[in-house]
């Protein structure tokens, strides 16, 4: 049988990925597909970038304002719901649009990738919130040195989630790729590095003139733990971190 098409658009943060999927969608019969592992959360919309109504110009998008932003989403999560969607929108004779910028969602998506489903530690992960990304690497090596020799070692979320994974199972068993489910066409967006750096400040200013810190007050005031909303990463990190009136842990990456 003939795989369902599937065009994904790819790119880093403020590089027009949002337009250029309305556009497409509008020009080939289309719906879209957020593959953005913060914008699944309700609520979460200045400090994501999250795309507007208005900025949708009648397209339907999918996979947003889906999740409960103290709760853990993880990426099987999305996978599952994805494909559900993603028929849906084949069966109506219309063109699967997945657009954003988390890798793991889209590789996982279109590569049809399996992880082992490993419920998320919430005892283990306020432990190890406080330590530093270089700790985080040591102690993965120890627990499962082939996986910490592949992993994102400037991503303390994913490093979490593996040493999670090495005390459920002892070790981070092998990703497993099934049989593609789709046929995919890739457009990945690359602007020069100093244009790039001028759309992020300017995204970043208007977010903050349009009301992105009280935007995280808010979620704090409606139950949204400092602490969840700090791992929640980039943005809402910094927000916590400022409404607590701590310094900032611009070294915490690295």
């Amino acid at each position: 049988m003939e795989k369902p098409k599937l065009l994904v658009i790819l790119g880093p943060t403020a590089s027009g990925k949002s337009t250029l999927a309305v556009e497409a969608a509008r020009l080939f019969n289309g719906e879209v597909i957020s593959a953005d592992s913060r914008q699944v959360y309700r609520e979460l919309n200045l400090g994501t970038g999250k795309i507007t109504i208005g900025e949708m110009k009648g397209v339907l998008h999918h996979l947003l304002d889906i999740a409960d932003p103290a709760e853990i989403f993880t990426v099987m999560d999305y996978k599952r719901l994805a494909e559900t969607v993603i028929a849906d929108i084949v069966q109506r004779g219309k063109l699967p649009i997945l657009c954003g910028g988390t890798g793991l969602y889209i590789d996982t998506l279109v590569n049809n990738l399996e992880i082992p489903e490993v419920p998320p530690n919430p005892e283990l992960r306020d432990k190890l919130s406080d330590v530093r990304t270089h700790e985080l690497l040591k102690m993965l090596f120890t627990a499962d040195p082939e996986r910490a020799a592949s992993i994102d070692k400037d991503n303390p979320r994913r490093l979490v989630r593996a040493i999670e994974i090495t005390q459920a199972l002892g070790k981070v068993t092998p990703l497993t790729y099934e049989s593609p489910k789709y046929d995919p066409i890739f457009i990945g967006i690359a602007l020069p590095k100093e244009e790039l750096e001028i759309k992020i400040r300017e995204r970043l200013k208007s977010r903050l003139a349009a009301g992105m810190i009280d935007e995280a007050r808010k979620l704090h005031e409606k139950g949204l733990s400092w602490d969840r909303m700090e791992s929640l990463g980039l943005e809402y990190k910094y927000l916590a971190q400022h409404l607590q009136d701590k310094p900032l842990d611009l070294g915490a990456q690295s």
